[in-house]
């Protein structure tokens, strides 16, 4: 099996790569990096530093496979240094809210763009994106986080997009996206307080439900927004 984990530095993504390697001995596991490679090492793990902003990036990673069997986007941000998401529409920055689709939405179109022929080269292939609940648009009760729930809803109509042009691309190809619940790493740190400790996931919980999940998928299953315990999401 060939895996490819998109930010192996976060706490799910450097989980679900923990979890591969247990389960799947022999699998050969590529993961990447921004900046600084993780000191994490393993034989059949290899890091690729690229930007997954950037285009040209991914072209060159890309242009390293000829078959993947598994692809998850664990890329992600809720907040910056300077921003934590807003409570109100009064506190709505552009810049912020640039950052958000560029790293929630518009990483999972390039590599859907870039590595469709090396799912499709695979007889069974996953294509995972990590999103989130709040970017259902049916499931919002709350309000406030108007550029996170934005950019998770657009990336949510990206993959339900991909979906559909890939049923009959990709017939073997499973598309997802992937609530993991809240889930105790950087990304949710300044907003664990607020949840009840058995809410609170460890990245390797977090992990193992969504190895656990694939594996029970179906092509039919394909074009699901699917939450941690199974379950699917409202769009």
């Amino acid at each position: 099996m060939n895996a490819l984990i998109i930010g192996g530095t976060g706490g799910i993504g450097l989980a679900i790569i923990k979890q591969l390697l247990l389960i799947k001995p022999h699998a050969q596991i590529h993961t990447t990096y921004l900046s600084h490679q993780p000191s994490y090492q393993h034989p059949q793990l290899h890091w690729h530093q690229i930007n997954i902003t950037i285009e040209t990036d991914i072209t060159k990673l890309a242009a390293q496979f000829t078959q993947l069997d598994i692809v998850i986007n664990a890329v992600g941000i809720l907040h910056t240094t300077e921003h934590l998401p807003e409570k109100s529409i009064q506190q709505f920055d552009m810049d912020f809210f640039n950052t958000n689709i560029q790293t929630n939405t518009l990483p999972t179109l390039l590599i859907a763009k870039h590595f469709m022929m090396q799912l499709k080269a695979s007889p069974r292939s996953y294509f995972v994106t990590v999103s989130a609940k709040v970017g259902s648009i049916e499931d919002n009760k709350l309000g406030g986080w108007i550029s996170y729930r934005s950019s998770k809803a657009a990336l949510n109509m990206a993959i339900k997009t991909i979906s559909i042009e890939w049923r009959t691309k990709l017939p073997h190809c499973g598309v997802i996206a992937f609530h993991p619940g809240t889930t105790a790493s950087s990304l949710s740190k300044p907003f664990q307080r607020n949840v009840a400790p058995h809410k609170l996931f460890t990245p390797e919980y977090t992990a193992q439900c969504l190895l656990n999940l694939l594996a029970t998928l179906t092509p039919q299953d394909t074009g699901k927004f699917l939450s941690y315990d199974g379950s699917t999401i409202p769009w």
